[in-house]
C-alpha cells in the first residue's frame, strides 16, 4: 500500500521457540498466497468482564485462539495477521504461539476498527494476493464458511458470510413508535470473515483515508466505490460476541455440528 503515508513499523515478532517445521512447508502443489487479518484491537467494554473478551474461554480454549487455529490449518494461507490493543502487542499470551509462530505476526490496533485492519493489510507479505479479514470476536468460524468467501474472492470481487434476515423488521421512531415494516426480502445479517482481492481491498482504505470515512465493516468501502462484492451462507455459529450472556451461547453453539 505505498500510497499511504508510511507509519513506523508495527509488527510484534513471536518469541523465539522451536519452529514447528512440518507446519511452515505449504503441501506440494499448494500455493500460499492468503493473508488473514484477525481484528482483536478492541476492548470488549460491553462484556462487562475487565478480561478482553477476544481472550476470554470459549469452548474449551481462548476465543482468539479458535480463529487463530482455524486459519493455520488451511494450507493456502501465507500469513496471519493478529491486531491487538497496544498494550498486549508487545507482550502477547503466550497461548497464542500454539500454531506454526512462522505464520503468524502480531501488529499493534488502531484507535478505530478499519485502522486496526490497515495496520494488519500493510504487514501482509507480497505474495498474498487474497486478503480475508476477521474478527476476534467471532471465534467459532466454520471451514465451510472460510472456503465460500476465499472461492468467491478468487473470482475477482469480494465476499461477505452472512444469513439472510428471518424476522419482521420494524422501523420505528425516536419515542418507540413504529413507522412502518420493511421488506426483508434481500435483506442479510453480515458477518466476517470477508474476502477479498488485496488490491481491491487496498484500494477501498486508500479512498477511505483520503476522504475521511471510517467504517466497521470492510465490504462497506468497497461498496462505495462501486467494486463488486456478494454475500455466501454464513453459519449461526459465526455469531459475534458483545455482551457477557453470549459466551454461555456460543459454549452451546460449538456443541451442535455444523
Amino acid at each position: 500500500m505505498s500510497e499511504l503515508p508510511a507509519p513506523p513499523r508495527r509488527v510484534i515478532p513471536p518469541p523465539v521457540i522451536a519452529s514447528r517445521g512440518e507446519e511452515s512447508v505449504a503441501p506440494v502443489g499448494v500455493v500460499r498466497d492468503v493473508g488473514v487479518v484477525i481484528v482483536a484491537g478492541g476492548s470488549g467494554s460491553r462484556t462487562g468482564s475487565a478480561e478482553l473478551k477476544q481472550f476470554r474461554w470459549v469452548a474449551g480454549k481462548p476465543a482468539l485462539l479458535h480463529s487463530v487455529q482455524a486459519f493455520m490449518a488451511r494450507p493456502d494461507v501465507a500469513i496471519v495477521v493478529v491486531v491487538l490493543p497496544k498494550a498486549y502487542a508487545a507482550d502477547p499470551p503466550p497461548w497464542l504461539f500454539q500454531c506454526d509462530v512462522d505464520r503468524l505476526l502480531v501488529s499493534v490496533g488502531g484507535r478505530e476498527r478499519h485502522e486496526s485492519v490497515v495496520n494488519g493489510l500493510e504487514d501482509l507479505p507480497e505474495e498474498v494476493v487474497i486478503a480475508v479479514v476477521h474478527d476476534a470476536a467471532r471465534p467459532l468460524v466454520t471451514d465451510a464458511t472460510i472456503d465460500r468467501v476465499i472461492d468467491e474472492a478468487r473470482k475477482g470481487h469480494g465476499a461477505v458470510a452472512a444469513l439472510p434476515v428471518v424476522d419482521t423488521l420494524k422501523e420505528v421512531d425516536a419515542d418507540g413508535r413504529i413507522v412502518r415494516t420493511v421488506d426483508r426480502t434481500n435483506l442479510w445479517r453480515a458477518q466476517t470473515p470477508q474476502a477479498f482481492p488485496r488490491t481491491m481491498l487496498e484500494q477501498a482504505h486508500i479512498a477511505a483515508r483520503r476522504d475521511g470515512i471510517g467504517a466497521t465493516d470492510d465490504a462497506g468501502l468497497c461498496e462505495r466505490l462501486g467494486l463488486p462484492v456478494v454475500v455466501v451462507r454464513g453459519s449461526e455459529r459465526g455469531m459475534k460476541i458483545t455482551e457477557d450472556v453470549d459466551f454461555a451461547r456460543a459454549d452451546a453453539l460449538h456443541m451442535l455440528p455444523e
